[in-house]
């Protein structure tokens, strides 16, 4: 006859709450953790937002070079279009970043104080 594994006890409901699961819906209910993940999304995406302006820069560049070519005008220099293009890509990005961070950390805020609220009616 096969051997039948041993199936695990199941856990007491106090070993639970003072266990991982406490700690889990403790860390679920965290406003730091929350808005440490708002801070993490704004500055990704401050990097692809600053990526794309730089990439569609490079791509506006090389097209003008490549036109200034084949009409015999004078050479296109790339710092003529780079550095304005990350002038502005700092702008932007710095602003949606900054956007975002702002509503994400003032949404985390109301759902803290709303939570705060819930609990003390609640016991």
């Amino acid at each position: 006859m096969p051997r039948i594994a041993p199936t695990r006890k199941p856990t007491s409901p106090e070993a639970s709450e003072n266990g991982g699961t406490h700690t889990i819906d403790r860390l679920r209910r965290s406003p730091r953790v929350a808005a440490a993940l708002w801070l993490v999304l704004a500055f990704a995406v401050w990097n692809v937002v600053f990526d794309r302006v730089l990439v569609l820069a490079g791509r506006r560049y090389a097209f003008a070079a490549v036109t200034a070519v084949q009409n015999g005008h004078d050479y296109v220099r790339i710092d003529d279009w780079m550095r304005p293009a990350t002038v502005y890509g700092i702008r932007v990005a710095s602003l949606v970043a900054l956007a975002i961070a702002l509503v994400g950390l003032i949404a985390v805020a109301i759902a803290s104080r709303v939570d705060r609220k819930r609990e003390n009616n609640g016991s």
